[in-house]
């Protein structure tokens, strides 16, 4: 015995060929035609606001990104996945919280630093410590001794060096 499943009955898509005895030579859903509508809208909507006037190109162009932007969005919905489940899965990745990538606080200035032009005087009563091990006074300037030969390695062998 063989169980069928129903995939086949919503797979149809509810398309309007257009009037009758006068289809049109395309296939739209009828989703399709209210997204292109609200898209065509919003189009002419943003060419006014930008500047553009209203004229013949100005709506050839509007025609053309209503298209575009029609078929984009057609090609995420489906049955499986219809255009409300869309639209609730976009809002949800705008405004689901993000992870904070920003330190507190603002930029780190020097201005409440004073800086003086000279050094403050040792104060009396105070210990001077002895200079620091790497301090250029801690050691005096002694001559370099030169090796009676020098040599240099070349592959691991020890060669007297040219002169």
């Amino acid at each position: 015995m063989r169980i069928r499943t129903d995939d086949e009955v919503y797979r149809v898509d509810a398309v309007w060929l257009g009037p009758p005895k006068a289809t049109f030579p395309w296939r739209a859903r009828y989703v399709s035609w209210g997204i292109g509508l609200a898209v065509f809208f919003l189009t002419l909507t943003v060419e006014r606001r930008i500047g553009i006037g209203f004229g013949f190109f100005s709506v050839a162009w509007a025609l053309v990104i209503t298209i575009v932007i029609t078929r984009l969005v057609g090609s995420r919905i489906s049955h499986e996945r219809p255009l409300g489940a869309v639209v609730t899965m976009w809002v949800r990745e705008l405004t689901a919280p993000r992870q904070v990538t920003t330190g507190k606080g603002g930029a780190v200035t020097a201005t409440r630093i004073k800086v003086s032009g000279r050094r403050p005087a040792a104060k009396q009563g105070r210990r001077q410590l002895p200079p620091a091990e790497n301090s250029p006074s801690r050691h005096t300037q002694q001559p370099r001794r030169q090796a009676a030969s020098r040599t240099r390695e070349v592959r691991g062998v020890r060669t007297p060096a040219r002169p």
